[in-house]
This record gives structure tokens, C-alpha cells and sequence, in this order.
């Protein structure tokens, strides 16, 4: 019986103690998972935090580079409008006017966008149009590749216009800062280009003579390179300066016999000066040829050896 007892005693102390050690433990796994969330908790706070810091930081660069390009930009357009305006400076200097090259001709006369028909001054090239001369197209398709549909700066020399209506002109792809600037005029005169890369021989009618011998020298070094229509023999391809002078031809003294005539230079006979077409055609209404007395260079535009032809 006193067994029975003891062993019924054993078995509720060792049912206490279980309650007792189970009871204690409960408490220290509810401890640790709230640790561990607290510590997840603060890792994400730290980590959104971070984020953010993250992100203010790339706002702030961001909009220092935005800033950065803003100011480049103002400083670009500020640059811009000063040069622009000494450009304007110097082309009013200069007597140029800015024009846009609507349409080529040939290679040395362009329509403008006002309508305008322009001869450029000082340089003759091949023709293309009514008739062709060898490198005449070449020196067409030269002029339209670099002037059609561009801004171009106009200068005049003495001349307005020739006999055509068409204005008289320099072009100018730059403005210059020293229009008589050798360096200058080859690097920035479209007319000195066309001469300098063989597309045109220079042509000096008077008074319009302020670049006319920048121009000879330039096609002196174009012929001694064969560049362009130079390659087609020593006197070009077209009229021009260099072209040989054309001998004087007889002349019949006004004493002589039908059939005696004597040879005299033209610079001997009696001249005959007219200040223009206009005075030259109320004598002579058709114009004069080369041999004429009254026949002069200036008058003889399209250099085709009569002066003054209606």
C-alpha cells in the first residue's frame, strides 16, 4: 500500500515539474521573436533611411547638372548674340548686306530670295546656260553645291548693275574682320574661291576694281597648279586677264591708194571717249568692235569684243 502511495506522489511531483519547466520556457521564445522582429524592424527602417538619403542625393545631383547645363547654355547664347552682333557691326562697316541664294544660274550669277539676279564682280566662269564652254558645268554645279539655299553676305565695289539688271557683287560666306585681308579674302570671298579652285578667271571691268589684282594672282597659282579649267590649256577655258592681248589689226591711211595700207597700232589712231553706253550709243546705235576707236574695255561687259551692242 505504502508503494502504491509513494509511487502516486512521484508521479504528481514529476507532473508539477513539467508544469513548472514548460511554463518557464514559454515566455523565452516569445522574448526572442520579438527581438528578432524588432531587429528586422530596424533594418528596414534603416534600409528605407537609406533609400531616401539615396534618392535626395541623386534629386540634388540632378538638378545641379540641370543648373549646370542651363548656365552653358545662357553663357552659349550670350556668346552667340555678341558675335552676331559684331558680325553686324563689321558687315555695316563693310557695306554688306546678309541675303539667302534662293537659286544658282551658273557659276557666277545667283538669284536671290527677294528676287534679285546677282553677277559676281571680278571673275568670269565657263558658260553653262545659252551656250557651253568647257568646265562650264562643272564650275554651275560648283556654285550651287556651296551657295544654294545659304545665307550669303553681298558687297558692292563702284557698280550697281550691268547691262542685264543684275547687281554687281562680292560674296562673302563670312563676314571678315579686314575685308582687304589677303588671308581673308581666300578664306571667306566666294568669288576668290571660284578663282583660287579653278571654277573662274578673273574679269576686271572698270571702276569695279578693288579686288582685281588678289584675283590675277589667285588664278596665277591656279594655272601653275592646272587646277580646274586651267587643265585645259594655258589660257583657260573662258575670257579672261590672262588671256593673251589680241594684236591690232590694219589699219588704211586716209592718203593712200585703195591698195596701199600701212600697219599701225590702234594706240595711234584718234580715240574716242564716251563716258558710258548710254553717250557711246547716240553715235554709234549697235555698239562698236574691238578695233574701234571708240571701243573700250569698261564698255565690252560680256567681253565678247564689240562694246555697247543692243
Amino acid at each position: 500500500m505504502k508503494d502504491r502511495i509513494l509511487m502516486a506522489a512521484v508521479a504528481i511531483i514529476f507532473t508539477l515539474l513539467m508544469s513548472i519547466v514548460g511554463g518557464c520556457a514559454a515566455p523565452s521564445d516569445q522574448v526572442d521573436k520579438v527581438a528578432t522582429t524588432e531587429k528586422a524592424d530596424k533594418e528596414a527602417d534603416q534600409q528605407a533611411k537609406a533609400e531616401e538619403e539615396k534618392q535626395a542625393a541623386e534629386e540634388k545631383k540632378a538638378k545641379e547638372e540641370e543648373e549646370r547645363l542651363a548656365e552653358e547654355q545662357a553663357a552659349k547664347e550670350k556668346a552667340e548674340a555678341e558675335k552676331v552682333k559684331e558680325q553686324q557691326e563689321l558687315a555695316d562697316t563693310f557695306g554688306m548686306e546678309e541675303v539667302l541664294v534662293s537659286r544658282v544660274v551658273d557659276g557666277d550669277t545667283v538669284e536671290l530670295k527677294d528676287g534679285r539676279k546677282v553677277r559676281f564682280i571680278g571673275v568670269n566662269t565657263p558658260e553653262s546656260t545659252t551656250r557651253t564652254e568647257e568646265y562650264g558645268k562643272e564650275a554651275s554645279n560648283y556654285t550651287t553645291e556651296k551657295l544654294e539655299g545659304k545665307t550669303v553676305w553681298l558687297q558692292k565695289d563702284v557698280s550697281e548693275t550691268d547691262r542685264y539688271n543684275r547687281s554687281l557683287c562680292l560674296i562673302w560666306l563670312e563676314v571678315p574682320k579686314d575685308d582687304m585681308d589677303e588671308e581673308e579674302i581666300r578664306t571667306k570671298m566666294f568669288n576668290a574661291d571660284l578663282v583660287l579652285n579653278g571654277y573662274a578667271e578673273p574679269s576686271t571691268y572698270n571702276p569695279d576694281v578693288k579686288y582685281s589684282e588678289y584675283f590675277v594672282k589667285f588664278a596665277r597659282e591656279a594655272r601653275e597648279k592646272g587646277t580646274g579649267l586651267w587643265a585645259y590649256g594655258e589660257n583657260g577655258t573662258t575670257k579672261g586677264d590672262l588671256d593673251p592681248k589680241e594684236e591690232k589689226k590694219t589699219t588704211r591711211t586716209s592718203n593712200s591708194s585703195p591698195s596701199a595700207t600701212t600697219e599701225e597700232p590702234a594706240a595711234t589712231q584718234q580715240q574716242e571717249y564716251y563716258q558710258n553706253c548710254t553717250e557711246l550709243r547716240k553715235v554709234y546705235p549697235d555698239g562698236v568692235p574691238s578695233d574701234h576707236p571708240a571701243y573700250a574695255r569698261k564698255h565690252d561687259r560680256d567681253k565678247d569684243d564689240w562694246a555697247c551692242e543692243r
